[in-house]
């Protein structure tokens, strides 16, 4: 199981009311909050393995060079991420307390947790369910392979396990098509404009007859037929932006991962993962993040029950250690 865990905690904060902060007035409804969602998902889908995919650059430089309004709208002056004062004190907590508690946590430097995810599914090799509140993340879903997602749109306790017959049911399309159809689509929340003129029918159905991005524009290029009515000339006036947006959609599969210590410290040396690409397994450069396996016990219970002290976590953490004990059955 690999957790998108920035669209747990944003939820837990904004889905759990802050009526009881910790002793010292610090807000603990995220931290509370994401404890229980884990809890709730180790309880109902009894993961062999865990890993917290975190970000470790929410608007990666490379997105920015090839878009520049990607996420712009969700930036402070200063280039980091807008969020309540109320929710950032927080993340310093989160990190410590799934330290301590023992659940694995993996970051790269300059990537998004979608990438993490998008690489730890690409080196796996068992089934893989990722955890999600965001649909960029369908494009990682594979029947062959055993990757599906677990979406938390309506919440965790509503959780949608989504695999290929499901993205095809929503949107008419192949799970490997979901990139180029939101590249097509735009999507607001990202700062991505897509195609004018282009909605969600005309983009699936460009995704149907071509499959990529660099298939219809090369299509352009021959001349060939095939688009749907009136897509031909709305592609062509927007090629400066269908060249560049990809990278920028697409999820990467390579990214330098590395576990992640309470310190934001990477503690697993450069290595080499063996990963599985189109034409087989092949070495590739980086790290995988860890095992993930559930730990029995906290790996640093002292400094566990000084963060309970500290913070009165009180039942959420209890309900997270029962989780992490219970052993896959």
């Amino acid at each position: 199981m690999l957790l998108d865990t920035a669209s747990l905690y944003f939820r837990a904060f904004y889905g759990v009311k802050d009526t009881t902060p910790a002793p010292d007035g610090t807000p603990v409804n995220a931290v509370r909050g994401l404890l229980d969602m884990i809890a709730r998902l180790l309880r109902a889908r009894h993961p062999g393995a865990l890993v917290a995919c975190m970000d470790a650059g929410w608007r990666p430089a490379f997105r920015v060079a090839a878009i520049g309004s990607y996420k712009l709208h969700r930036a402070n002056p200063d280039g980091s991420e807008q969020m309540p004062d109320a929710l950032a004190v927080q993340l310093p907590l989160i990190v410590r307390v799934l330290a301590a508690a023992g659940v694995r946590m993996a970051a790269a430097d300059g990537y998004e947790a979608d990438d993490v995810i998008g690489t730890l599914c690409v080196g796996s090799r068992v089934a893989v369910e990722v955890v999600t509140g965001d649909r960029d993340l369908f494009q990682l879903i594979d029947d062959e392979a055993g990757v599906r997602v677990l979406y938390i749109a309506r919440g965790v306790a509503n959780l949608e396990v989504i695999d290929e017959a499901a993205v095809s049911q929503r949107y008419g399309i192949p799970a490997a098509g979901y990139a180029a159809f939101a590249a097509l689509r735009g999507d607001a929340s990202d700062g991505l404009p897509g195609v004018p003129g282009v909605g969600e029918k005309t983009a699936a159905a460009l995704v149907r007859s071509f499959g990529t991005v660099e298939a219809m524009l090369a299509a352009i290029d021959a001349g060939h037929g095939g688009f749907p009515a009136g897509s031909r000339l709305k592609l062509v006036a927007a090629r400066d932006y269908l060249e560049a947006v990809m990278p920028v959609v697409r999820v990467a599969s390579d990214a330098p991962v590395v576990a992640v210590g309470p310190a934001t410290q990477w503690f697993v040396p450069h290595g080499s993962v063996r990963r599985r690409g189109a034409d087989g397994p092949r070495e590739s450069s980086g790290v995988l993040a860890a095992d993930g396996n559930l730990p029995v016990r906290p790996a640093d219970p002292v400094a566990l029950a000084e963060l309970d002290a500290r913070l009165d976590l009180g039942s959420s953490l209890g309900r997270l250690s029962a989780a992490l004990a219970a052993r896959p059955g």
